[in-house]
């Protein structure tokens, strides 16, 4: 399986920071920096308030996405369309901006271009890098007209987001809420290689 191997082996994007997934409790800090971090990254394509309000929504879905499954063949479809050139001139939709951003930020977590401190590098973080670049590449590909009438960009960034954190989920083994998901992420990388 060398899908991820590509993937894990070129492409370019940002990164930023989200939530530990269950929503704001005693570690209420970690929530607003994860947003504050996913807006930093997102640059002029997010405000920290829409991703605390997204990161909030995520947070109360924890529970039902920890029993989902991820799609990886849909991932890796998507991500080599939007971020390898194999774009095929269809307008682009939220769903699929969305799997695409999660895996992009699979790539760069693991690979350490995410800019990245110990400190945060954890599941927080790694969602927040897959919604700010949700973010990015809904802007872009609405600035060249390629986004279906449907599509909304918090969609979009939702729908990185939950990629993202069943991604982590599945990393540590299940719902296990690991603050230290960076190695675990990698071994998950290579499953995919």
């Amino acid at each position: 399986m060398d899908k991820l191997q590509d993937i894990l082996s070129g492409g370019n994007a940002t990164h930023g920071g989200s939530y530990p997934a269950g929503g704001p409790r005693a570690d209420d800090d970690d929530w607003r920096g994860a947003a504050q971090q996913a807006s930093k990254h997102a640059g002029d394509s997010g405000s920290s308030d829409m991703f605390a309000t997204l990161l909030g929504a995520l947070g109360n879905k924890k529970q039902n996405l920890a029993n989902e499954d991820v799609d990886e063949d849909e991932a890796v479809r998507t991500h080599k369309k939007y971020f390898e050139g194999d774009d095929d001139d269809d307008d682009a939709d939220d769903r699929s901006m969305g799997s695409a951003a999660a895996m992009q930020a699979l790539k760069k977590f693991t690979s350490g271009q995410s800019g990245n401190d110990s400190k945060s590098s954890s599941q927080s973080a790694f969602i927040g890098l897959a919604m700010a670049e949700a973010s990015k590449l809904f802007d872009q590909k609405a600035s060249q007209g390629k986004v279906s009438q449907e599509a909304k960009k918090e969609s979009a960034i939702m729908q990185a987001g939950e990629v993202a954190l069943k991604l982590y989920l599945k990393s540590q083994g299940g719902g296990n809420q690991s603050s230290s998901g960076g190695s675990s992420l990698l071994s998950l990388a290579s499953k995919f290689m």
